[in-house]
């Protein structure tokens, strides 16, 4: 094992991370393990550098004193051949020239001198947060200036300053060429940081492991035939356990798999069109940013007139509810095909393309969480697809042939107030998605997770045949509540909307533009990431907001059903369990992403999801 180099205690100069900027800290800890140390700034500022990016203090002494001892030895020895003795007269003639051409390149030495500073005057304004850097002082760990979230941005007024000193030669060639070592080194460390994380292999099993994840695989699908045939049930009490199986031969229906699937191309065929923005998505592990065309939106305003159109001649939208386990039958053999298929195109995908949790080498893991990051077909991203499309749109076309299934049914001329506020709340919530799809990018679905069964099976089932239970409940349990109820729901549901949108808001301000002069009255503590982690707002308040504000809709979508059944109450149970395992997998993340500035923000914001609870 390699011995360490200093101790404990040691005052050192250790390189702020993504940059080339030396500041004086204090040797804390040394890990044997991961051969790190473990340094705090004058500030309080604890990270955890290699031994590569720290420097003795000597070592700068010593390059200080060279750099200053040169000048007097130059004027000694100018002074000295000024005091040689006299040359003959033509000498003489011929020196006074050259000092006539030496006044005039000084002369010139100061002109370029003067427009190089005039230019430096307007390149760079220096600030409170500059003379600190200069006078060797790491900025503070909490800031409003955003300035600190981007190192690269924070040395461009530096960069300018080496333009210019180099174009008018203002600065010595043994320090151009110690300079360009430097920046080539930083290059350097960065792209092997770079292939590093590309390469690396999934350690860390979650959901069980490979005994978790197969089981989910059968768990899945199951739940989803029992809640269906639950809700299908006069009395759905947990007390009549298990339902009645209906015979295999009536779960499947050529004609409905065929209407499945001309759903499923009609939506890829709106995702096709060349109509709303192009945007990049965040870095990948390469480096890379993929591009993604925003028209969700319209996409369904396509689908609500095509519906429109259909209803219009007159045709039975409540086909859906007649065929409703037929339909998810018919999903779940496309969403297992799909994953098939995207398992075997995974396997000849580059290294660099695969995605940091499904690359475990283990089949059935990585055939789970997804083996590849982004798969695509040319320019079509199947995973971003997948999330917004086929399955949200065809939720609200659900929660619309439920509404008019329970008029049918019931002989009415107007559905119930309680089918009325679910169909409401639920329309709310995927057109917010829809209108925000750009939000979507940041996510851990998109940025993290692979393309795989759970998210397909996610997609394009779990989500159109399981958030559409209440509707489908309230067509064979309708429900009757009072106006003062129903207000009382409907401002429950307000509040969770306005937690959820105003908090994923100030996420993605935040995410897509930290510089923003919008946002500069917002605290961060900075990381070693170049990223700043937000203290304010809602994210002051607790670590996952957006988290809180959909459970708090989760349960306004509920209340309508009533409290005969907790039937219509599994998707608020499910949905307060989905959200602390990914919280409890965003803060092991994080952890490891943002290191010792993860622990400050948790200290700052103790709480998770439930402020005062948990």
């Amino acid at each position: 094992m390699p011995s360490r180099r200093f101790a404990d205690g040691e005052v050192v100069m250790g390189r702020w991370p993504g940059s080339v900027l030396y500041y004086e800290v204090e040797v804390t800890s040394y890990d044997d393990v991961s051969h790190l140390y473990t340094v705090k700034y004058k500030d309080g500022t604890e990270l955890a550098l290699k031994e590569s990016d720290i420097r003795s203090q000597s070592s700068f002494k010593h390059r200080k004193s060279q750099s200053s001892s040169s000048s007097p030895s130059r004027r000694s020895t100018s002074r000295s051949r000024s005091r040689s003795p006299g040359r003959p007269a033509k000498g003489r003639r011929r020196s006074s020239s050259q000092s006539r051409e030496h006044k005039d390149d000084k002369k010139k030495t100061i002109q370029e001198t003067n427009l190089a500073l005039l230019v430096l005057v307007f390149l760079f304004k220096p600030n409170e947060n500059n003379t600190r850097r200069y006078n060797g002082e790491p900025d503070s760990t909490e800031r409003n200036d955003t300035s600190c979230i981007i190192l690269e941005q924070k040395l461009e007024p530096d960069l300018e300053i080496e333009r210019v000193l180099e174009h008018y030669s203002l600065r010595p060639r043994k320090e151009e060429k110690k300079k360009e070592e430097i920046y080539s080194e930083k290059k350097s460390f960065e792209s092997i940081k770079t292939i590093e994380k590309a390469s690396s292999k999934t350690k860390e099993l979650e959901f069980g492991g490979r005994i978790g994840t197969l089981t989910l695989i059968f768990f899945l699908p199951a739940t989803v035939l029992y809640l269906l045939l639950m809700c299908s049930q006069e009395d759905p009490s947990l007390m009549n356990f298990p339902p009645p199986l209906p015979a295999l031969e009536s779960l499947w229906e050529a004609r409905v798999f065929g209407v499945f699937l001309l759903w499923f191309f009609l939506q890829a065929l709106f995702y096709l069109l060349p109509v709303g923005k192009v945007v990049e998505g965040l870095p990948l592990p390469d480096g890379r940013k993929l591009q993604y065309r925003i028209n969700g939106f319209y996409a369904f305003t396509l689908t609500a007139g095509a519906i429109g159109t259909l209803l219009y001649f007159q045709f039975e939208l409540h086909y859906l509810y007649d065929h409703f386990m037929q339909f998810a039958v018919s999903a779940a053999a496309f969403s297992v095909g799909l994953s098939i298929y995207l398992y075997i195109r995974s396997l000849k995908a580059p290294e660099e393309e695969l995605a940091p949790g499904g690359n475990s080498g283990y089949f059935v893991y990585d055939f789970f969480t997804g083996h590849e990051l982004n798969p695509r077909i040319g320019s079509f991203d199947l995973k971003y697809f997948c999330e917004l499309r086929p399955g949200l749109i065809g939720w609200v076309v659900i929660n619309l042939a439920m509404l008019l299934a329970e008029m049918k049914i019931h002989n009415q001329s107007m559905p119930s107030l309680s089918m009325i506020l679910v169909n409401s709340f639920q329309l709310l919530y995927v057109v917010d998605a829809l209108w925000n799809e750009e939000a979507i990018l940041t996510t851990m679905d998109i940025t993290h997770d692979g393309f795989g069964f759970m998210l397909a099976f996610g997609d394009l089932v779990w989500v159109p045949f399981v958030y559409s239970l209440q509707a489908f409940y309230l067509v064979g349990h309708p429900t009757t509540i009072s106006w003062p109820v129903a207000a009382a729901i409907t401002i429950l549901n307000c509040i969770g909307y306005y937690i959820f949108r105003s908090a994923n808001s100030q996420k993605n301000n935040f995410r897509r533009n930290p510089v923003d002069p919008k946002l500069a009255y917002r605290k961060f503590i900075p990381t070693a990431t170049g990223k700043g982690l937000l203290v304010t707002g809602w994210w002051g308040f607790v670590r996952h907001p957006n988290y809180l504000g959909d459970i708090i809709m989760a349960l306004a979508w509920s209340l309508p059903c009533g409290f005969n059944h907790i039937l219509p109450y599994f998707y608020v149970i499910y949905f307060i369990c989905l959200l602390v395992h990914r919280e409890a997998r965003d803060e092991h993340h994080c952890k490891q992403k943002y290191g010792l500035a993860w622990g400050r923000y948790c200290q700052r914001v103790p709480y998770r999801i439930f402020p005062y609870i948990y």
